[in-house]
């Protein structure tokens, strides 16, 4: 681990897999594992879900999954998108289990209006924007996250979710256009 003007550098991931089969440094590789992608993996949970506690949770889970896993990792996608794989099913997973018990409807929501010639409140317009985007089939919501917020290429997205690169961009930009429509009616 290298330290550049107050910023980490880490190992790249070969040499990360490399030090977690040496039984010697296999701790090691694991906590750079763990410092170089946990900040990524928690922020892509925590669009998913409502709560910091849950993504925690998650993230953990996520961890454990890949530790378990390492050994059958078959480098046919980058460490990185076999990852943001685990951490995406983990989530859904977690969502699934979460609907089942808890049946909210979006409707019960109560969230400040944001009206054309008041003032601009930044947390109403970033819960409009959350409450669209958490109204998104999981797919698009799961697209449009990983390309928005994560700025993550197509191609990755499509390693991640096992999509074609064609049906991704036909979510993202359905996302688009419903998220669009969602706050065109809120405002």
């Amino acid at each position: 681990m290298y330290r550049i003007a107050n910023k980490m550098t880490f190992p790249d991931d070969l040499e990360i897999l490399t030090m977690i089969g040496q039984p010697a440094l296999k701790d090691a590789g694991y906590r750079l594992l763990v410092g170089k992608y946990k900040e990524k993996l928690y922020w892509h949970i925590r669009r998913m879900v409502d709560h910091h506690d849950d993504a925690d949770d998650i993230l953990q889970n996520t961890f454990i999954k890949v530790v378990r896993s390492l050994n059958g990792f078959q480098q046919q996608s980058t460490l990185y998108t076999w990852m943001y794989r685990i951490a995406t099913n983990e989530s859904l997973n977690f969502i699934k289990s979460k609907k089942s018990k808890y049946s909210e409807s979006l409707d019960s929501l109560q969230l400040e209006d944001v009206r054309d010639g008041q003032y601009f409140d930044e947390n109403s317009a970033l819960n409009h924007l959350k409450t669209a985007i958490n109204a998104l089939p999981e797919k698009q919501k799961l697209v449009f996250n990983l390309r928005y917020y994560d700025e993550m290429p197509y191609q990755d997205i499509a390693d991640i979710t096992e999509t074609s690169v064609g049906a991704l961009k036909a979510s993202y930009h359905h996302a688009v256009k419903k998220i669009e429509e969602h706050l065109k009616a809120t405002v």
